[in-house]
């Protein structure tokens, strides 16, 4: 009995530690670092691994361990790829384990958001971007049918296919509203081959279609350091900071030691070489600086396992990825020669606070700091190459005193 008693409670206490965080993170301590550490600072760290991949039910429990038989194999043998893609084509369906805590018929209306951008200039300037997001709801029981959330399956129903294994390009699009009326989309520049449409997947769209990093976030240096300067812990008054914070993130790594000397040595030596006052009276911040940019370094960024925030791509928003603009470009068109709208103020309305304090604030779609002329319908990716200050194409020198309108007249 006394042995009947041990088996039955270590098989459980077995079970129970394979279901555990530690356990998906740390067993294969190399491979599943990067996805273990990115979890521990993303917004579902205090749920289980399993809560999302597997979810309840005895069926997905026995397709995770017939999935994780080949993950084992693939360990042993040194097969894992680096890095190890997303999206995950065998994820279990949003609405089986998100939609558990997340209640898709909620509708939230606006949400108020605030962005913090620091340049690349001198002084690290800083500049706030105040905007509602059109959160909106998709159920008319619970709210006006708009916003974002009008995207969610419960009575327009979305179909695409995705042509790369990161669904980054959606030639084709099939909606069918609450009345059964069904509408498809091809990308007029990159329309589906017979083959794709024959062959390729169709995917109904669900949460995890633009929430695709929910608990998985490597964040771009440029969004990392400006998080620490909000947070206190870079200073501002260091001359150049974030554009030296995000050179040195930047850079490329074989392993993580030699980043975190490079980091260390590589803002040392610029204030050193190029700021001896500041270098002298501020080694504190210097240190401490040092400090937060090694932290975000091996926080988001692997070298060993060839990840980073370039190697997943983030659908929310569309500043360094088309996130948004993978359907709303404005390219998609039916065969009725009807349009997905790229109409800014259906996802979001920015606020903009008059200097006069008698004058009301205004709303409108966002409008760019410098004045871009003719080139202001033109995708942010069409200028701005991630975690670099802009270069024009053609060497035209030190610009940065001009607008863009100068040269690029809004008649052109």
């Amino acid at each position: 009995m006394i042995f009947v008693f041990m088996s039955a409670f270590g098989s459980y206490r077995a079970f129970e530690h394979t279901e555990s965080v530690a356990f998906c993170g740390t067993t294969c301590h190399q491979t599943m670092k990067p996805e273990y550490v990115a979890f521990q600072v993303s917004s579902h760290a205090r749920l289980r691994c399993v809560d999302c991949h597997v979810g309840s039910g005895a069926e997905w429990y026995a397709r995770s361990k017939i999935t994780g038989a080949y993950q084992l194999y693939a360990v042993t043998f040194n097969k894992v790829p680096k890095p190890i893609t997303t999206p995950v084509h065998n994820m279990r369906p949003a609405r089986d384990t998100c939609e558990q805590c997340h209640w898709p018929s909620k509708f939230y209306g606006n949400q108020f958001k605030t962005l913090t951008h620091f340049a690349y200039d001198e002084q690290n300037s800083a500049r706030t971007i105040r905007l509602l997001v059109n959160v909106g709801g998709g159920d008319p029981n619970t709210g006006a049918v708009a916003g974002i959330h009008w995207h969610m399956n419960i009575a327009n129903e979305i179909t695409f296919i995705g042509s790369d294994d990161h669904r980054q390009v959606i030639p084709w699009i099939r909606l069918k509203d609450r009345q059964g009326n069904v509408t498809e989309y091809t990308d007029r520049n990159r329309p589906p081959t017979s083959q794709q449409m024959a062959t390729a997947e169709r995917r109904k769209m669900d949460c995890i279609d633009c929430h695709n990093r929910p608990a998985h976030v490597y964040l771009p240096p440029d969004v990392a350091v400006d998080q620490g300067f909000v947070a206190g812990r870079l200073d501002p008054s260091l001359p150049y900071l974030k554009r030296q914070a995000v050179e040195v993130l930047s850079a490329r790594y074989d392993t993580t030691p030699q980043a975190l000397s490079a980091i260390d040595k590589g803002l040392n030596e610029y204030y050193q070489t190029n700021y001896k006052d500041v270098y002298s009276e501020k080694q504190a911040a210097i240190k401490g600086a040092v400090t937060e940019v090694q932290r975000i370094f091996q926080t988001y960024f692997f070298p060993e396992m060839k990840t980073d925030w370039q190697t997943h791509p983030n659908n929310i928003g569309h500043l360094y990825f088309s996130g948004c603009f993978r359907c709303h470009d404005g390219e998609h068109v039916s065969n009725t020669g009807k349009v997905i709208t790229n109409n800014c103020n259906v996802c979001h309305t920015v606020i903009y606070d008059s200097l006069n304090p008698a004058a009301s604030v205004k709303t409108g779609p966002f409008q760019h700091p410098v004045d871009l002329g003719s080139l202001a319908d033109r995708k942010c990716e069409f200028c701005h190459k991630a975690n670099k200050p802009f270069q024009h194409p053609v060497n035209l020198g030190d610009i940065s005193m001009f607008q863009c309108v100068e040269c690029h007249s809004l008649k052109k």
